[in-house]
């Protein structure tokens, strides 16, 4: 064990003071200190220090004994902290800090050769950077999840007719699970862009020590080895001062949570008694303190409200980073509370999407009869007249719009039309026209790669559930 000067050192937060001779003021301690917020990189800080004191052991700058002494110190620590037993000090400053004390308690002097040829900056870096790595993973779990959410209700749904929208007015009928796959898409691009970021954050800052390296004869190669990177960074002045993984990985969420509040704005909408398209059961919906008839989709909109917090994370980072000179300033302890909020609100959000879009029923008479209004085939009449009577697209249109007009003045659909009212307009129109005004007749034909045709969709159902594995 330490003696009880070395303890009363580290109580009072003097591992790094050796030069100065007077305490912190108050004020200055509680801005300084990360202590609140970095804890959660405790095991990351556990696997980082375990990785390095191994290499320096491998490498004979530290003896086997200590070496071993200090790993069980640090196994020590991680059960204390599992376990909601450790006492973490404000004094301490940081995560880092508040384990290396405790391990000096542990095992005694051993415990100060763990810094051997480590400084805190790349320590932090590879804790941080060991972080958000975890938190790509988790995010990209969750979203091969909801994409496989997604694919089951889209390939039940292949056939169930909707309005298509565009301006949020009636445009074209679609299927229900051709909508739904345009949301397979968003998000397996979130899907690549996490893996993307991953791939190229997966390199290990340890060993560049405060800025400039090390004159201890450490193996970079073996580190990164240990904690699972691909390969060490390869300048020490970027591995320490680099937030561009954090930058990254909060880039990835925001587009994410972009295309989730996308969604959660549609589930509002179709739930809203002007639509009913959608239910949803109680577990997924509130009810009002003084309207008892009220269904709310309160995690619908809770999603589209908290994507602005991630947003703001990304903007906040952007703006710490944006004029820091080379290395490390002590600004870039805003990296972490801001990502560490912004992975437990991307994570929340899509837990609860997945949980929504699984408890989602649809209400397919109701979207048939949306389908149908606001003369959703009126392109289809435009193509036909381009096709079977071979007019120029640009007359078929204006054509198109005359009759949609004498539809309106008689409050019908152009279906609803009778052929010698439509040979008003123009005397060629034949009565095979009547086989492109349905809605079913509409969808089926749109046979083009993307499109919305019930075999184009099951198609593209199917090829996303090969690429998933499911």
């Amino acid at each position: 064990m330490q003696d009880d000067t070395t303890k009363d050192a580290a109580a009072k937060g003097d591992l790094i003071r050796g030069r100065f001779d007077e305490g912190l003021d108050e004020v200055m301690a509680q801005i300084n200190a990360s202590i609140g917020f970095d804890r959660r990189m405790a095991m990351q800080d556990i696997d980082n220090s375990v990785a390095h004191v191994t290499m320096l052991s491998e490498q004979g700058i530290v003896s086997a004994e200590d070496a071993a002494s200090i790993k069980q110190g640090l196994e020590a620590i991680r059960i204390e902290i599992t376990a909601g037993e450790f006492v973490y000090s404000v004094e301490l400053e940081d995560i880092h800090m508040n384990i290396e004390a405790r391990l000096g308690e542990l095992i005694g002097p051993a415990a100060g050769r763990l810094h051997t040829a480590r400084s805190r900056n790349d320590q932090v870096a590879t804790s941080f950077r060991l972080w958000v790595r975890d938190a790509h993973d988790r995010a990209s779990q969750l979203v091969e999840r909801l994409i496989g959410v997604l694919l089951e209700q889209a390939g039940a749904h292949t056939e169930s007719i909707m309005p298509g929208y565009t301006h949020l007015q009636s445009a074209q009928p679609v299927s229900f699970g051709h909508h739904l796959m345009a949301y397979v898409e968003m998000f397996g691009r979130d899907r690549g862009r996490l893996r993307d970021s991953r791939d190229r954050m997966n390199e290990s800052p340890l060993g560049a020590a405060a800025l400039a390296g090390t004159s201890f004869p450490i193996d970079r190669e073996r580190t990164a080895e240990l904690l699972g990177f691909a390969r060490p960074m390869h300048n020490s002045l970027d591995a320490v001062s680099d937030r561009d993984f954090a930058l990254e990985y909060l880039s990835a969420a925001s587009l994410c949570m972009t295309h989730l509040s996308r969604l959660a704005d549609e589930i509002v909408l179709w739930m809203s008694p002007q639509y009913r398209f959608v239910e949803l059961s109680d577990a997924w919906t509130t009810g009002s303190s003084i309207m008892p008839q009220k269904r709310n989709p309160d995690a619908a909109e809770l999603i589209r409200g908290k994507t602005g917090r991630v947003h703001g994370a990304l903007v906040g980072l952007l703006t710490v980073m944006k004029a820091l000179p080379l290395t490390f300033s002590k600004d870039m302890q805003e990296d972490k509370e801001t990502t560490f909020d912004a992975a437990d609100t991307l994570e929340l959000c899509l837990k609860a999407m997945i949980g929504m879009i699984g408890d989602l029923r649809v209400r397919t008479a109701a979207l048939r009869a949306a389908a149908g209004s606001g003369h959703a085939t009126a392109t289809d009449l435009a193509d036909w007249l381009t096709r079977e009577l071979g007019m120029p697209f640009r007359e078929a249109h204006h054509i198109t719009g005359r009759l949609v007009r004498l539809a309106d003045e008689r409050d019908r659909d152009l279906a609803e039309l009778s052929l010698e009212q439509m040979r008003e307009i123009d005397a060629r129109i034949t009565a095979d026209v009547f086989t492109v005004l349905g809605v079913e007749d509409s969808v089926t034909s749109r046979r083009s790669l993307g499109g919305t045709s019930p075999k184009r969709v099951a198609e593209e159902v199917a090829a996303w559930r090969e690429r998933l594995g499911k």
